[in-house]
């Protein structure tokens, strides 16, 4: 039973995005401790930005931020084929294993060291293993629970603005539903973390938050509106990969409309 449904293509198709999701998501966290400089890494001059009152700004970013825009574009193929339940499954999914591996980091922090390990790289310039191991995979709580909890409502934010756009445009105009839909959650997204981390959990003010949470929102901006011709590439690709009738059906039966997906197929005879 299970071999048959996983030579089904729709069923594998989906499977194998879950999977890319799910370990993006978390690739993402991990990486996300570090800070680069988006100018610094284009060869560029620091912006130096003033926005509510807040001077010296620059788009200094995690580099969680080099994943998460894919993590959209993927939250959108799922609701244009398999539609918004699919959506929240997969983000459910990518929760609970986040949390899993951030309790199994903290487990790993907590074990107790062999001697001849913390010392082990000092040749290399890290006096002591234990601590390096505890600064990278040691992100504060208040940061793990604004990470999660902004994932979680952005992905409900998208798949719902995405749905409500694709009611009125129908198949037409994906651009619009992916793009849109993006530029409303990153917003959600940049502001939940940074109000959950910083200003609950540093007690940062309100035109820091603003401040920060608009330039993070930049980047993102910029991001979904430059790979939004990622969507169509995909698009070409799964419907080459099932077929257009049931790249077709698939869409219908995203917008619950699975009657409908037989309505033109000719009778028998």
């Amino acid at each position: 039973m299970i071999h048959q449904l996983l030579k089904d293509k729709p069923t594998k198709l989906f499977v194998i995005i879950t999977a890319f999701f799910v370990s993006n998501a978390l690739i993402a966290e991990c990486i996300g401790g570090k800070i680069f400089s988006l100018e610094k890494f284009l060869g560029l001059h620091p912006v130096n930005l003033s926005i509510f009152g807040q001077s010296g700004l620059a788009f200094n970013l995690t580099c969680g931020v080099l994943l998460w825009p894919l993590e959209f574009i993927i939250t959108d193929i799922v609701n244009e084929y398999y539609g918004p339940k699919a959506v929240r499954r997969i983000s459910y999914i990518a929760i609970a294993l986040i949390s899993y591996a951030f309790l199994m980091f903290y487990a790993a922090m907590k074990i107790a060291p062999a001697d001849f390990w913390i010392g082990s790289k000092k040749d290399s310039g890290i006096a002591n293993m234990q601590d390096a191991f505890s600064g990278i995979f040691g992100q504060g709580m208040w940061i793990i629970l604004g990470s999660l909890s902004a994932f979680l409502v952005s992905q409900i934010v998208d798949v719902t603005v995405f749905h409500r756009i694709k009611k009125v445009t129908g198949d037409k105009w994906i651009w619009l539903r992916a793009t849109g839909s993006t530029l409303v959650s990153q917003l959600v997204d940049s502001f939940v973390v940074l109000f959950i981390a910083f200003k609950i959990g540093n007690g940062w003010s309100w035109q820091l938050v603003l401040a920060i949470c608009l330039v993070n929102y930049l980047y993102k901006f910029t991001m979904a509106i430059v790979l939004t011709p990622l969507i169509y590439l995909f698009e070409k690709q799964i419907e080459r990969y099932v077929g257009h009738d049931t790249a077709r059906k698939m869409k219908l039966a995203a917008m619950g409309k699975e009657e409908d997906a037989f309505m033109n197929i000719p009778a028998a005879g």
